[in-house]
């Protein structure tokens, strides 16, 4: 992974511009949702999830830098985090926090701490 948790690695297959929005989302151990919302800005990429039932419909932001593949043929993003990791993190409320510092902080140190080396 990047040293930015921000940004899609080159190997992830996803090229800016491209809209994710639906895309299915896989963690490590399985269906998680489907992108409601997604970045390209440049050290603030990201993907936010809504994760239907899973998890009573919260919605979960999940920097680029999370994410392993992007498989356009199969509209399918996979990301490097276990079901449970993303159960447990922080809920993404769309009106407190789009453009919120602390929370995008407070996110990056999150998965920060749950990256593979």
């Amino acid at each position: 992974m990047s040293d930015s948790i921000w940004g899609y690695q080159p190997t992830t297959g996803h090229a800016a511009g491209t809209d994710l929005t639906g895309f299915k989302v896989e963690a490590t151990d399985g269906s998680i949702g489907k992108v409601d919302k997604h970045s390209d800005d440049v050290d603030s990429s990201y993907i936010v999830v809504d994760t239907g039932v899973w998890i009573f419909g919260k919605h979960v932001l999940l920097p680029a830098g999370t994410v392993k593949t992007v498989d356009q043929a199969e509209k399918k993003i996979y990301v490097d985090l276990t079901k449970e990791q993303i159960k447990d993190s922080p809920e993404f409320d769309k009106d407190k926090h789009v453009g919120d510092a602390g929370y995008h902080e407070q996110i990056g140190s999150y998965y920060q701490s749950h990256r593979r080396i």
